[in-house]
């Protein structure tokens, strides 16, 4: 990392070229698809619900911070890839706790 990128990193507080393109970046989501976006600053999850409604909530599972955008719709819930807990993406909390 140059100097110019580490004085942008410290300026905005995170990294523009993480990956992660903006809300209004993002093309037509199909059912059943979760993407990783940003918020400005804050990464968000993106995903197209069983029922056809977009939702767009941080992206860290409430269990251990993994990222949900990792994980999977199941019907109107979100689906952490790393243990299979369940979040009400509408509600944002979690409803089935997995422990594994």
């Amino acid at each position: 990392m140059g100097p110019i990128h580490a004085q942008i990193l410290d300026e905005l507080g995170y990294d523009p070229d993480d990956g992660r393109p903006q809300l209004g970046e993002l093309p037509v989501l199909a059912v059943g698809q979760v993407v990783a976006a940003r918020d400005g600053a804050r990464p968000v999850a993106v995903a197209r619900l069983g029922s056809g409604r977009l939702v767009v909530v941080a992206d860290e599972c409430p269990h251990d911070g993994g990222k949900i955008s990792d994980g999977y719709v199941e019907g109107d819930r979100i689906v952490c890839a790393r243990h299979g807990w369940e979040l009400v993406a509408c509600e944002g909390r979690c409803v089935r706790a997995v422990d594994r």
